[in-house]
């Protein structure tokens, strides 16, 4: 009975060894699954953090071109209404332009009626021999009297010099027909003339 108790302390010393065995075997399995777990998770969040980094990289990237557009915008923005206020310039300056036209033409028409009424007259007076009185000397009064300038014909050639007598002072004229278009000078001596009759 002694060695049937010496075995089954024997046998109870095995199975405490083997479970114990088993219990390190066990131990080193869960130890090795943590090592994996702990390796997975430090990969999911190595991961993770290259996501959040490519994230956040492509958040500011979204920011800088959405700052870029909205700048573009304010100052399309601004440009639109410099656009606009160029526009309404424009067409103030369109219609100061239309109503000088009309007038100019009115003054145009009325000296056509002028010329013809004038051209009439020298065709009268031709015809009535009493007073005579070369054209050429006549039309040149007549000029003077509505243009107001008394020409200087002894100038240069190429210089057309002369002084306006306007309303209030009278003004030089000098200028240089190499140097200046036909139709500036033109313009600028019709500008001379006083429109108010």
């Amino acid at each position: 009975m002694e060695a049937f108790r010496d075995m089954e302390d024997v046998s109870f010393w095995l199975l405490n060894l083997l479970g114990a065995n088993r219990a390190e075997t066990q131990q080193r399995k869960v130890l090795g699954r943590h090592e994996q777990m702990v390796e997975r998770l430090l990969e999911t969040q190595d991961g993770a953090d290259q996501q959040l980094r490519e994230t956040l990289a492509v958040e500011e990237e979204v920011a800088r071109s959405l700052l870029e557009l909205k700048e573009c915008t304010s100052l399309g923005g601004t440009e639109l209404q410099q656009l606009e206020v160029e526009i309404q310039k424009a067409s103030k300056e369109d219609a100061c332009v239309q109503a000088r036209l009309c007038q100019l033409t009115t003054e145009l028409q009325e000296l056509r009626e002028m010329e013809a009424d004038l051209q009439r007259q020298e065709r009268e007076m031709d015809e009535d021999t009493t007073i005579t009185i070369p054209s050429a000397v006549y039309v040149a009064q007549l000029y003077h009297r509505i243009s107001k300038i008394e020409w200087d014909y002894e100038c240069e050639p190429g210089m057309i010099k002369g002084i306006h007598h306007g309303p209030t002072v009278a003004q030089p004229i000098h200028l240089d027909s190499a140097q200046l278009s036909q139709k500036f000078i033109s313009d600028y001596l019709w500008s001379l003339v006083d429109t108010t009759w």
